[in-house]
């Protein structure tokens, strides 16, 4: 079978990781369907040797992924509100954003950031596939289009009026299958002087600090700055600055415009791409060495719900993310090792995790049970979990992360 690269179509024959089979790891599993069956995919992270794009292949269309039944609302984290009110205030300041403006963000969910500027009085316009978190955004009084992005769209964006100032997109460029088609609508949709933001995960924390459960069939490319400044290239966009964010186990929020654009080059740019050089990731050596931590994460983490069990303690999970989905299939745990866990969000409430069929129930359900450790399965989120619920040491119960390695957290 041949397997090319998503975005310089280069023969893919280099894996990053291969973590087996894996469902959808946002198809949450409800009660009428307990009894059926679910589609498991391979999990094959492969990187490119010529452009270093990490990235899984296709299995499963995007519009069967982001559809009118995805659980994913951004709303219901406390620090990423703060985190996207922080932003807009940044980046009205920044641009001079006013009155005269137009935002648009790409993917903006349940309208959590937008809400900053239309409260702010600044035009903006939501794009979003999935049906049910746009409505909810449209109830805020933020006007959404449900649509996929792409270049049709931007010029449908353009025809109507809504040609960006500022134009963004968090967490939204690894999701997209056809990357050429993504960026080559961004460059459509900007205004000559207008600038592109777009956060991601950044791979170099992946391999540093294992993050391997970040790999999931939602999330199509693992991004480097190295990589990414070469698709932007080729569409006719140029960075001209990043940042090193916390977000997400470390994250990085490129700036971009029209090549040959207003703004001058800032010097962070120059200081991401060192950091990547360094550490080799314009070399195959380092994304080869990454298996094996994997391997050793799995073993490690099983040898502790082991002991655990063996020990009699109980068990439970906190957080029902994409990413735990992936720990869990890969390490084939179930409720043999993890009684249950909890989250959040009441739209995975009362559903089961897809695969390991393990139940979410609401937080509450901590206090009933009294666990002895509580595995926090979003760690990225482990300073905001262990703050809301540190009367779990009531009965003698202790957090715990799967990753960057398994160990207990005050």
């Amino acid at each position: 079978m041949s397997r090319h690269c998503r975005f310089c179509h280069t023969p893919l024959t280099h894996t990053f990781a291969d973590l087996g089979l894996s469902p959808l790891s946002n198809s949450y599993v409800k009660a009428e369907r307990l009894n059926q069956g679910e589609m498991f995919y391979p999990l094959h992270a492969w990187v490119c040797p010529s452009c270093k794009l990490v990235q899984l292949e296709e299995f499963e269309r995007a519009e069967n992924i982001f559809n009118d039944e995805y659980a994913y609302f951004s709303s219901y984290s406390s620090s990423w509100l703060a985190h996207a009110r922080q932003y807009s205030e940044a980046m009205t300041a920044r641009f001079g954003l006013n009155a005269a403006s137009q935002v648009v963000e790409i993917a903006s969910n349940d309208g959590y950031l937008l809400q900053n500027f239309v409260a702010a009085g600044i035009p903006a316009l939501g794009v979003e596939p999935t049906g049910n978190t746009a409505e909810v955004a449209i109830g805020k009084g933020i006007p959404t289009w449900v649509k996929f992005f792409g270049v049709a769209t931007a010029h449908e964006l353009v025809a109507a009026g809504h040609a960006a100032d500022l134009l963004l997109g968090n967490n939204v460029l690894a999701h997209v299958p056809d990357i050429n088609d993504f960026v080559g609508g961004l460059k459509v949709a900007l205004k000559p002087g207008g600038v592109i933001t777009m956060e991601f995960p950044h791979l170099l924390n992946l391999i540093r600090h294992n993050q391997f459960d970040t790999i999931y069939h939602e999330h199509f490319s693992y991004l480097s700055l190295l990589a990414v400044e070469r698709i932007f290239a080729h569409h006719g966009l140029a960075l001209f600055d990043v940042q090193e964010l916390p977000t997400h186990g470390g994250s990085l929020r490129i700036f971009a415009q029209h090549a040959n654009g207003p703004h001058a080059t800032q010097p962070g740019l120059q200081a991401v791409r060192d950091k990547e050089a360094a550490d080799g990731l314009d070399e195959l050596d380092i994304y080869a060495r990454f298996a094996a931590q994997v391997d050793e994460t799995k073993r490690a983490l099983l040898r502790f719900l082991i002991d655990a069990k063996e020990q009699g303690l109980r068990v439970a999970g906190y957080g029902a993310p994409a990413k735990g989905n992936t720990l869990l299939n890969y390490c084939g745990v179930r409720t043999d090792l993890i009684d249950f866990t909890v989250d959040a969000s009441p739209h995975k409430q009362g559903a089961w995790l897809p695969g390991t069929r393990i139940p979410v129930y609401a937080p509450e359900k901590l206090r009933e049970a009294k666990p002895d450790i509580v595995l926090i399965l979003p760690w990225n989120l482990k300073d905001e979990i262990v703050a809301a619920h540190s009367y779990i040491s009531e009965w003698g119960g202790r957090f715990a992360v799967p990753i960057p390695r398994v160990e207990f957290v005050a």
